[in-house]
């Protein structure tokens, strides 16, 4: 009887085996990513070994090592051999795969309890090289000599050895070594080693002159207040500096960088020699750079290099990139003639020659091979959907494009330049990673993803061109309903950002769409997206067309996706939602007041309603301040216009939300109230600018099930 059951039992096994894949459904918790599943698989730390053409990364706690030109794996170290060494030198265990920070082929460090630790492979020891204070933050590890930068509250620090320099002493409301203008202008940290390691510019920002957004924290018993310095446009400005402490003699000089006060300090570059400092000075307005040299002992202006403006705003994204062994030449990125690409500076101020050119933009500089005879770039050349790299002669400006799969790539080289590691999606493409030599040769295949979703029944994404009403060629994304039938009527949600510094069509994996859009095309919606004028990456006349009327180009372009959408046979035209955040909650709610016989139902979630309320360096360079612009800002005032509400609109924010406060939803709801308008409205609890975590799951619930009941 066991005998026949056991057969029974292994015939009914093969016979599931064979039978097609199961057509699964995303869930909500699915489309908030905290299914780690349905990640395409990636290769852990994978990098290079510094100051060498080695690689390798993490795999079952080892880290393996590999040539180039070579299939053999080397291990370099497992994670019982570290801790091994941990135990031996009194130092706390890992209990996974610490991150490792390449010195050269036999050296690292790690970070592990607040210390900075480094491992020699030969000598198979770890060595303690400083301790950092558990509410250290902002922590920047100085490569010549493991000196770590690092901010308590307000006040700067440097560890080095069993030796901690307190840098500043400021009071409260005078930031020191973190970023500033919050991190507009391509501003990612607060301190800047000088190449030999001896000195340490940072920034030094007081903002004891701005206005104190109340920010309510509700988790304590009894609420407390959080100020979050919040300068709104027209208001006055937080005021930074530029510092240079010297170890030598443990001064502090501050950049003479001069008046007016509430300019912004961009693109901060140290010169090879440690001597000098380049700092970009741009004006309140934005509409003026000026490129400076100071003496970085003495903090004197030496020279400006040269000066860029512009009738709507210019925007430095990049500090300059020094040629390697070369003191005197340095590339500079800009879009002062439409498109953002290289040129070649002297450290006299004199323009050698403009590198690339074309109607397509440099996205980075990725750059030099070790001798300097090559730089490294990625662009838009190919498509404004796709990324490509890109090696070009400096001297006879010959360029090779070397990666070729049409779709994103995303590179990273080895120190001299040789060999390439190359990150690839697309929209058919989960990820692949391919080791490439100089020549765009693809030496190795190091990962091809499976299909995380390949079980799962999702609709189909197409990649669509339209165009503006100025015949502007404008990319769009459309998802259909599973199981999609051409004869049948399909309720339609637009997925709208829009504004600025933002792509949401590209040539990648899901054609740049997440896990809730295919959620929502899964529940038998078409889902739509459309870059719009003003969104990134196309040039300065598409994104600069929005200047001082925010909202109002963007919402033609829209409407056109609209034309296009009412055009197809199988899309309700009577059924049309829209759902943005940021920015696009701005434009979901414009287009549901401006357009409400179009959109039925619209979702905004934590949106800007009136300019006036959003911070001074994003909302000035587009809108200049309400003085200036009272037209722009009237227009684009959704809290004036809500006697035009029609339908249903669900408003979203978030409690502690420091980047669109939220005064603006609770003016929209006020103003609603008074002009006997009814909406929905839901807050989160002590999140910030997006629900995140588990609650995300909750948020995408909320969203759906409001377009279920409604559309």
């Amino acid at each position: 009887m066991m005998k026949r059951l056991s057969i029974l039992f292994f015939f009914v096994a093969v016979l599931v085996q064979l039978l097609p894949a199961q057509e699964k459904m995303l869930t909500a918790a699915d489309a908030a990513w905290l299914n780690r599943d349905l990640i395409p698989e990636n290769l852990s730390q994978l990098g290079w070994i510094a100051k060498s053409n080695r690689y390798g990364f993490v795999k079952d706690n080892a880290f393996l090592a590999f040539s180039p030109t070579k299939e053999q794996a080397d291990t370099l170290l497992k994670l019982d051999r570290l801790n091994a060494a941990l135990h031996k030198a009194n130092l706390d265990s890992l209990r996974r795969f610490p991150s490792l920070n390449w010195i050269d082929e036999q050296t690292f460090w790690i970070m592990n309890g607040g210390a900075l630790l480094t491992f020699d492979l030969k000598t198979n020891q770890f060595k303690k090289v400083c301790q950092l204070p558990k509410e250290a933050d902002n922590i920047d590890v100085n490569k010549a000599d493991l000196k770590v930068a690092f901010t308590v509250e307000n006040n700067l620090f440097v560890a080095d050895g069993i030796k901690t320099w307190q840098i500043t002493n400021e009071a409260a409301g005078v930031q020191c070594g973190k970023t500033v203008h919050r991190n507009e202008f391509g501003i990612n940290k607060g301190t800047f080693w000088s190449p030999d390691g001896k000195k340490l510019a940072f920034y030094c920002m007081d903002e004891r002159m701005v206005a104190n957004y109340p920010l309510v924290d509700l988790t304590e018993p009894m609420a407390t207040l959080r100020n979050e310095p919040y300068p709104m446009a027209g208001q006055t400005s937080h005021q930074v500096l530029l510092k240079v402490f010297s170890f030598a003699d443990s001064s502090t000089t501050a950049m003479q960088t001069g008046l007016p006060a509430d300019q912004y300090l961009t693109a901060v570059t140290w010169h090879p020699a440690s001597d000098k400092i380049y700092i970009g000075l741009l004006n309140r307005e934005q509409n003026h750079l000026s490129f400076n040299a100071y003496n970085s002992n003495d903090g004197q202006l030496i020279q400006t290099l040269f000066e860029e403006t512009d009738d709507e705003y210019v925007e430095p994204q990049f500090p300059a990139f020094f040629l390697p062994g070369n003191d005197n030449h340095f590339v500079w990125l800009s879009e002062r003639n439409g498109f953002r690409h290289c040129y070649l500076y002297q450290t006299d101020g004199k323009l050698l020659r403009q590198l690339t050119d074309g109607d397509w933009m440099v996205t980075d500089f990725e750059g030099f091979d070790d001798k300097g005879r090559n730089f490294f770039f990625t662009s838009t050349e190919v498509s404004p959907i796709e990324r490509h790299f890109y090696m070009q002669d400096l001297k006879t400006g010959k360029r090779k494009q070397l990666t070729a799969d049409p779709g994103t790539h995303n590179i990273s080289y080895s120190d001299d330049g040789s060999f390439f590691i190359d990150h690839f999606t697309s929209t058919t493409v989960p990820r692949k990673i391919q080791l490439l030599n100089r020549n765009g040769k693809v030496q190795k295949t190091l990962l091809v993803a499976a299909d995380p979703l390949k079980n799962y029944d999702l609709g189909k994404t197409e990649m669509l061109t339209l165009a503006a009403e100025d015949d502007t060629p404008l990319y769009a994304r459309m998802i259909k309903p599973a199981h999609f039938d051409s004869t049948e009527k399909y309720p339609v949600i637009v997925y709208v950002y829009g504004g600025p510094h933002a792509q949401l069509v590209t040539n990648s994996w899901l054609g740049g769409a997440n896990l809730y859009l295919n959620m929502l095309a899964q529940k038998g919606y078409l889902v739509f997206t459309l870059d719009n004028r003003g969104s990134a990456n196309r040039g300065a006349a598409f994104e600069q067309i929005v200047h001082r009327r925010l909202g109002q180009h963007e919402m033609e372009d829209q409407m056109q996706g609209i034309e296009f959408l009412k055009s197809l046979p199988y899309v309700d035209g009577n059924r049309i939602g829209v759902d943005g955040w940021s920015y696009g909650g701005f434009m979901s709610i414009n287009l549901k007041l401006k357009h409400p016989d179009v959109f039925k139902v619209a979702v905004a979630g934590g949106p800007v309603t009136n300019w006036k309320y959003y911070e001074v360096m994003y909302g000035e360079r587009y809108m200049d301040t309400p003085d200036e612009n009272p037209e722009g800002y009237a227009q684009a005032n959704l809290v004036a216009k809500m006697n035009q509400l029609e339908g249903k609109l669900l408003v979203i924010h978030c409690t502690t939300d420091p980047v669109v406060v939220w005064q603006n939803s609770l003016e929209l709801i006020q103003a609603a109230i008074k002009a006997g308008k009814q909406l929905d409205y839901f807050v989160y609890p002590g999140h910030e600018h997006n629900v995140r975590g588990r609650d995300r799951e909750h948020l995408i619930k909320k969203i759906t099930e409001y377009f279920d009941d409604h559309l």
